[in-house]
C-alpha cells in the first residue's frame, strides 16, 4: 500500500486512468466488430459506410496512444482489404 500522500493520489489517478483507457479500448473493439459484422453480412456499401465511421474511432484512439499507431494502421488496412475483396 502507498505510504505517502503523493503515492496514494497517484494510485487513485492510476485507477481512474485505467478505467478510462479500458473504455476506449472497448470502443475500439466494438468499432472493429461492427465492420467485421457488416463484411460478413455481404453488403459492400454498408460495410464501406461503417468502415468510414470506424476509421475515425481507430485514429482517435491511436492519437491518444491507447494503441500504437502502427496497430491502428494494421487494423484499418486489413478491414479495408476485406471490404475490397468483397464481390
Amino acid at each position: 500500500m502507498a505510504n505517502t500522500a503523493q503515492a496514494r493520489k497517484r494510485a487513485r489517478q492510476a485507477i481512474k486512468r485505467r478505467a478510462h483507457n479500458a473504455s476506449l479500448r472497448s470502443e475500439l473493439r466494438t468499432a472493429i466488430k461492427k465492420v467485421v459484422k457488416a463484411i460478413m453480412a455481404g453488403d459492400k456499401s454498408a460495410a464501406q459506410a461503417v468502415f468510414k465511421e470506424s476509421q475515425k474511432v481507430i485514429d482517435r484512439i491511436a492519437d491518444k496512444k491507447i494503441i500504437h499507431k502502427n496497430k491502428a494502421a494494421r487494423h484499418k488496412s486489413r478491414l479495408s482489404a476485406a471490404i475490397k475483396a468483397m464481390a
